[in-house]
């Protein structure tokens, strides 16, 4: 996988899409943060890799959220408690 800056994206458009074929993909820098991911498409391709895009993102949210969940100890929530918390929050929104 190559890696380039914003600016080599913006000078040399044409030689990175060359190389995206070719790389399969490239990750867009700024500064020392990735920013951007480019993999090619064509219209084969391009609703079973959305989908693929969207699969990881969820995946990437979800296991953030169970990282939240042990690191605030309610990982290991019963369904009564969870039931009960969401009864407590709609109580209280009704209030």
């Amino acid at each position: 996988m190559r890696f380039i800056s914003v600016r080599e994206l913006r000078t040399s458009t044409a030689q990175v899409w060359q190389d995206l074929v070719q790389e399969g993909a490239i990750v867009v820098m700024n500064g020392s943060q990735p920013q951007a991911l480019m993999v090619p498409v064509n219209g084969n391709n391009l609703e079973a890799t959305a989908k693929a895009v969207r699969q990881a993102k969820a995946t990437r949210a979800l296991e953030s959220m169970n990282t939240r969940a042990e690191a605030a100890g309610i990982a290991a929530m019963t369904m009564d408690e969870i039931d009960a918390e969401i009864a407590l929050a709609r109580r209280e929104r009704s209030s």
